[in-house]
């Protein structure tokens, strides 16, 4: 009876690890499955299995913060300076996280704007876009139009507020200023996860639709890989960014520690 005890104390320190580590393994496990599922276009399980992934690690990073343990002190002391949520996040990739998903955001309306409207012998529309090629329509694709960016759109609408909800409930909510970052950093990587793997598969696909036929794209095909391969770069970065951001916590409270010294009153 004495030995539950601290065995509990200590499932409770690293309770929000273990979440965070089940939501990673969740998401593999539900993109696997997802990729391997039967279809008759072998993008459309792609698309679940990123956006099923970039839920899942969000998902676990949530209620790995719900999880977390608040200090309990005998006397609570606040500062009087207002807590933003801007003071919270990593000053360096936050910024870059909000360029991807804005990004992300374009890419997807401009793709849906321009992908054909014409139904195939599958009855789909909105996943292919037609060019003139040698005075002939041709389909290239895969293409981010309705078709495909539907989940995209919609994993966004829903991981998006809730992880600005939860910064919010941090910025303002008890614990030490450390602490607070930490958390912090974890939701912000996560949603990363979420925004840099989706950026990664929209690029691909215009990518390899737009090289499918080389003599089809045109000059106006080759200056858009010449743009999205820059942002396919910075996605990989931030993807590998974010995924140990939520694996390694250490990194995070190294990090927020060398952009300067908090004051903890």
């Amino acid at each position: 009876m004495l030995d539950t005890v601290p065995l509990r104390s200590r499932f409770l320190d690293h309770a929000d690890y273990y979440a965070r580590w089940s939501g990673l393994a969740i998401g593999i496990v539900a993109a696997q499955r997802l990729v391997t599922m039967d279809s008759g276009d072998i993008t459309m399980p792609l698309v679940f299995a990123i956006t099923a992934f970039g839920l899942c690690a969000v998902g676990g990073v949530l209620l790995g913060d719900a999880l977390t343990l608040r200090p309990q002190e005998a006397v609570r002391t606040a500062s009087v300076a207002p807590r933003l949520v801007r003071d919270q996040v990593p000053p360096r990739m936050a910024p870059l996280l909000l360029l991807q998903a804005a990004s992300l955001v374009t890419l997807l309306v401009i793709g849906a704007g321009t992908a054909s409207s014409e139904l195939d012998r599958m009855g789909r529309a909105g996943h292919v876009i037609t060019v003139t090629c040698e005075g002939m329509p041709t389909p290239l694709g895969p293409w981010p139009g309705l078709y495909y960016s539907g989940p995209m759109f919609a994993a966004l609408a829903i991981g998006t507020p809730v992880c600005v909800w939860a910064l919010r409930r941090i910025a303002h909510g008890p614990g030490g200023d450390q602490q607070r970052r930490d958390r912090a950093w974890a939701i912000t990587g996560a949603w990363g996860l979420l925004v840099s793997s989706q950026v990664l598969l929209v690029v691909l696909m215009i990518f390899v639709a737009l090289t499918e036929k080389e003599t089809c794209a045109g000059p106006l095909g080759a200056a858009t890989i010449a743009v999205i391969c820059p942002l396919g770069l910075l996605s990989l970065f931030t993807f590998v960014w974010s995924l140990v951001t939520v694996v390694a916590p250490r990194a995070v409270e190294d990090a927020a520690a060398d952009d300067g010294p908090f004051d903890d009153e």
